[in-house]
């Protein structure tokens, strides 16, 4: 018998005692809600990981996109701005067309995005 232990002495000792058997009950029934709310909470968090990974591929194709956005517009702008032979890089392009498929590329990705979001 370990150590800090009483046996109890009477009519309800023992293990066949109807106390025993109810407080046993009881106490299998709690631990099995435990292990259920215990796995509960690793696939919430599991779910939840994954969605965060989803999450964070899109905003990186996010940040990419207009990563190379942002460096074409520089690069029109200084080549406006010097009015130099870099210009010639742009003649004969359309640059209202190319800036509106970049808009449009732009609010694409925040429709997509908005669909991902929703789906989740």
């Amino acid at each position: 018998m370990p150590r800090g232990r009483v046996k109890k002495e009477g009519p309800e000792s023992g293990e066949d005692s109807d106390e025993y058997r109810k407080r046993r009950d009881r106490n299998n029934l709690a631990v099995k809600r435990s292990r259920v709310k215990s796995k509960q909470r690793t696939q919430e968090t599991m779910n939840r990981v994954n969605e965060l990974r989803n999450e964070n591929i899109i905003l990186e194709e996010k940040v990419k996109t207009l990563t190379k956005e942002l460096g074409f517009l520089k690069e029109l702008f200084l080549a406006h701005a010097s009015n130099t032979a870099s210009k010639s890089k742009f003649d004969g392009v359309d640059l209202q067309k190319l800036l509106a498929d970049t808009t449009e590329s732009s609010n694409s990705s925040s429709v997509t995005d908005s669909a991902n979001a929703e789906n989740t």
